[in-house]
């Protein structure tokens, strides 16, 4: 028996079903904060990260000791969720058009 052979044995053994999926973190809901507050921090974040990508890659180009993978992940990051922003006023969008043409 060779040792991928073996492997498989207790693999299946142990039922390992590992599929790559990640939970997705979700905005934590508290009683006491409302959604006109959450939407705030939640924009609040997305700035910060703009400002942190942009600080990373300035110090990179002046070349300060900063890691590109560094500067890579905070960039897609803050890319990242300047897309979500979107989408949401997308949708945001689409509810106000759809309530509208309900009313007419």
């Amino acid at each position: 028996m060779n040792t991928i052979d073996s492997i498989s044995k207790i693999g299946s053994a142990l039922q390992i079903n590992d599929t790559g999926a990640r939970e997705i973190p979700l905005i934590k809901s508290n009683d006491n904060v409302g959604f006109a507050e959450t939407l705030k921090n939640v924009l609040n974040e997305a700035s910060d990260k703009q400002d942190i990508a942009a600080d990373y890659i300035g110090r990179f180009t002046r070349g300060e000791p900063v890691e590109l993978h560094q500067v890579m992940a905070a960039a897609e990051e803050a890319s990242i969720s300047i897309e979500l922003l979107v989408e949401v006023r997308n949708k945001f969008l689409d509810a106000y058009r759809t309530i509208v043409n309900m009313q007419s």
